[in-house]
């Protein structure tokens, strides 16, 4: 029997090959969609889940909590060696320091050097435990010693080549800002990609006392490390929660430690809450969104399924008549469905593995510190294959059972008479529902996608209060005296480069961190708090900053005693004239300072932020960065130029510069990456829904067939017959626009309100997907109807 089932199947599949292959792309695609989403969300969920004892290691972070609470990633130095040394039940504790702005240099023994680098984020400064609380994968050294004593640095093997090439590493220099020689100690293992704590180079945390000073270490107030803790097997985790409060009073000044609040986080949040790159509510989001398109397809198989039923009804009606029984006739389709979603299975796979390596570069393009490296292979991890298999099997039950049962149940007599369709038109109701749930995630997906573009392209417009272009950014080291008269000067000599400016953050920045301050005669800090920016005398016309009141810092003030603040910092003041508050005393970072000009208000970070409270104060010493003005018809040889006179000043030092547009770009990157994906996944949803109709309106030119053929022999006209069809989807139309308009508007309202500066959900946003809805729907059903309303009559009517 089973291997007639498989003749039968076959014969079937082989003779119906268009259709069946529409139903199987229809379903591939949504299977090939919601498999890549798998990829992308099991690869984020993966992060950091291989560590040992990852049930008991705990990630202790900071929120400060002023004018707002605002959550950090950090907490104070000494905190992790007072848990290992006053509390029994913490088994290990660690702190690491990520590199920002340093240096390291291979140098060649006679003063010079071989190498040089300039590292971020890949570099830290560690203590030995932390190769046991990672599990990190040693090759040479010994793991308990190589970090034990200051000036001691280990590599993994990639940066091992990356400094010395083939060349044995262990035993040789580098050196640390040009001020410290570092010996390699030990070489372990390359991090795997899906790990935020993707370090290359572990530098031993007894240096910071070298290069900082003993004094280093003692610091509770400031919030410079990580602090991983790992407890004693079996204890409760609120033990180390109620021990942090009491940490805080015992070692924070009275008048601090209400501002501080320590909170322990499970590892495994470690990349989804304070410093990971995929928020739980995306992933959930991207899950949600691949079950619908995995549902799209199943509903397409059964729409055209369903459509296909009325073909094989004297079939049914014959294997009746010969003693199948229910079971048996459920028992073949199913097996059918089963070929069909097999084949469509290995489609999908193709699909899938022709989709990663696209995958993996656009989210390495877009999202910083992340190195994908997804593949299909991951599908069949024993972790994955339980949830693959499942997707099969209820892909199989989903889309064959109801198609069978409508089969199955149809009536011998009315089959052979080739007149199923009073049975099928109570099914009708079903189908319905199915094309209406397809309407509704189509009118969701374009309004999205018209929502997300418009929102996308008002970021790009919205003035940022300062001129960005063409400027060229040189980023200077954190480390060691910089000779900025000097760059300043030479640069100016260059053809193309108009003005210098010196300062610590760019107008724009994502570096927002918090001051507080006091204004006037205050002696306590006013409710809400200030954004600092060095700057220099040249950083108001480089950025194009107008003033609305009082002067310009001055080049003779060196000890940074001279501020300007902006119009919102007035106005959150009080102080109705901006010039009332010329001349007036302000303290921020713990000295005495005096306002001397207000700035025009400009954008100091995304556009989820509003304009904030900005302090520009005149402090040459904390600059980060030099801003060269470029003339709109620079070369590449302005540039080349520039790196010269770099080269030239500090030799000993790495060039690295990115134009300011490419810097502004960053602050968009998620949208742009969001943007993408909504038009990818909407054209993905709208392929399928056009699918959908076509089974709908192949069911519908088969159910009315009869209809069709009266109204043409009683002289209707083909305009009247195509009307006959179309009304169907006017009244789904209609319905799926009821119900997704307002479900959409408030869901992309409610993503709006993140950002600061938004457009709204305008009546023309749901007006425009209506009609593209509209039109992707007749332009998909028009010829079929159109074929269906113009064969001849004859056809329809010959068995009567």
């Amino acid at each position: 029997m089973v291997i007639h089932y498989l003749t039968v199947a076959r014969r079937h599949l082989w003779q119906h090959w268009r259709v069946n292959l529409i139903s199987l792309l229809g379903l591939a695609v949504g299977l090939a969609s919601g498999l890549v989403l798998f990829l992308v969300v099991n690869y984020l969920f993966s992060f950091d889940r291989y560590h040992p004892h990852l049930d008991r290691t705990y990630w202790i972070v900071t929120d400060i909590k002023r004018e707002t609470v605002n959550p950090t990633d950090a907490a104070p130095r000494p905190l992790a060696e007072v848990l290992r040394r006053d509390y029994a039940f913490v088994e290990s504790a660690v702190r690491l320091e990520t590199f920002f702005g340093r240096t390291l240099i291979v140098p060649n023994g006679q003063g010079g050097w071989i190498k040089k680098f300039a590292e971020a984020r890949t570099v830290c400064f560690t203590e030995p435990q932390y190769f046991d609380l990672f599990g990190v994968e040693w090759v040479s050294g010994n793991r308990q010693t190589a970090l034990a004593a200051p000036n001691t640095i280990v590599l993994s093997e990639q940066y091992a080549r990356k400094y010395f090439d083939t060349a044995p590493a262990l035993g040789r220099t580098i050196r640390l800002d040009n001020r410290t020689d570092l010996t390699v100690t030990g070489i372990v293992r390359n991090p795997p990609a899906n790990t935020q704590l993707r370090y290359d180079a572990f530098v031993s945390y007894a240096t910071i006392p070298v290069l900082e000073g003993q004094h280093a270490l003692a610091d509770w107030q400031g919030l410079q490390a990580m602090c991983f803790v790992r407890l004693r097997e079996g204890t409760n985790p609120d033990l180390l929660n109620r021990s942090l409060p009491v940490i805080r009073r015992k070692n924070l000044p009275a008048q601090h430690v209400n501002q501080f609040d320590y909170k322990v986080l499970p590892l495994a949040e470690l990349n989804h809450q304070r410093s990971g790159t995929a928020p739980r509510s995306v992933l959930y989001a991207l899950i949600g969104v691949g079950v619908l398109l995995v549902l799209a397809g199943c509903v397409n198989f059964i729409n055209l399924a369903t459509a296909r039923a009325l073909k094989r009804a004297r079939e049914v009606g014959v294997r009746k008549v010969m003693g199948s029984t229910h079971w048996q006739l459920i028992g073949q389709f199913m097996l059918e469905t089963a070929l069909l979603v097999l084949l469509a299975v290995l489609v999908a796979l193709v699909l899938t593995q022709l989709s990663v390596p696209l995958v993996n570069r656009t989210l390495a393009a877009n999202v910083e510190m992340l190195h994908p490296d997804l593949s299909i292979g991951d599908v069949i991890q024993p972790r994955a294959m339980g949830w693959f298999l499942g997707l099969i099997g209820g892909v199989i039950i989903l889309s064959g059972l109801y198609p069978a049962f409508v089969l199955a149940r149809f009536n011998p007599a009315t089959a052979l008479t080739n007149r199923p369709a009073t049975r099928l038109a109570g099914g009708l109701t079903v189908r319905q529902i199915l094309i209406l749930g397809q309407f509704v995630l189509m009118y969701l997906f374009i309004l999205g996608v018209l929502v997300i573009t418009t929102q996308l392209r008002h970021m790009q417009k919205v003035p940022w209060g300062f001129r960005h272009d063409p400027a060229l950014v040189v980023f200077l080291p954190q480390q060691g005296g910089v000779p900025m008269s000097v760059l300043r000067e030479q640069w100016k000599r260059i053809p193309g480069v108009e003005e210098v400016a010196f300062g610590s953050d760019l107008p724009a920045s994502p570096h927002n961190w918090p001051n507080p301050f006091s204004y006037h005669t205050a002696t306590e800090p006013e409710s809400f708090e200030t954004r600092v920016r060095a700057v220099d005398e040249n950083y108001l016309s480089v950025f194009d900053l107008s003033l609305v009141a009082g002067r310009n810092v001055r080049s003779p003030d060196t000890t940074g005693r001279e501020v300007l603040v902006n119009e919102t910092l007035v106005k959150q003041l009080g102080v109705v004239s901006p010039a009332a508050i010329l001349g007036k005393p302000i303290r921020l970072k713990d000295a005495d300072r005096v306002i001397v000009g207000i700035v025009r208000d400009f954008r100091s970070g995304d556009l989820h932020q509003p304009v904030l409270p900005i302090t520009l104060i005149h402090d040459l010493p904390h600059s980060r960065a030099a801003v060269l003005r470029l003339s709109p018809a620079y070369s590449d040889q302005t540039r080349q130029a520039i790196q010269r006179v770099w080269d030239k000043v500090l030799p000993d030092q790495v060039y690295h510069a990115e134009t300011l547009t490419d810097l502004m770009q960053h602050f968009t990157e998620t949208e742009r990456l969001l943007g993408g994906l909504a038009q990818a996944f909407a054209l993905v949803a709208i392929g399928l829904s056009c699918l959908g109709l076509y089974g709908l309106v192949t069911f519908l030119s088969e159910t009315k067939a009869k209809e069709i053929g009266v109204r043409r022999v009683l002289g209707a006209r083909t305009t009247q017959l195509l009307w006959v069809l179309g009304r169907e989807f006017g009244k789904l139309l209609g319905l799926g626009f009821l119900v997704a308009a307002p479900v959409g508007a408030w869901a992309l309202s409610g993503w709006l309100q993140q950002y600061a500066y938004r457009i709204p959900v305008s009546g023309w946003l749901v007006v425009a997907t209506f009609l593209l809805t509209g039109l992707i729907t007749a332009l998909t059903v028009f010829r079929q109807a159109l074929s269906a309303a113009r064969i001849n009559p004859v056809y329809y009517l010959k068995s009567e």
